[in-house]
């Protein structure tokens, strides 16, 4: 996968990327996982970046709903 694509196997952190960004794909993995494929920019840089260091606010509720549709779009493509 190139550069202008960034993925994950953290559907956490997928959940919080598809609420600001479109998910592209999820590719399936021989682990057993799957990888959430997204367009990478710099916002979704910066995004992921404040993923990490715990400085996100996000509504609980609009973060649950979000992660019923990835996992909704997750399971069905299996």
């Amino acid at each position: 996968m190139d550069n202008k694509y960034y993925q994950t196997s953290d559907i956490a952190l997928a959940t919080i990327i598809s609420l600001s960004f479109p998910l592209i794909r999820i590719t399936p993995q021989s682990s057993g996982k799957s990888l959430f494929v997204f367009k990478r920019n710099k916002e979704m840089e910066k995004l992921i970046e404040d993923y990490w260091f715990g400085t996100l606010k996000i509504e609980p509720k609009i973060y649950f709903n979000q992660l019923k549709t990835i996992k909704t779009r997750l399971y069905s493509e299996k």
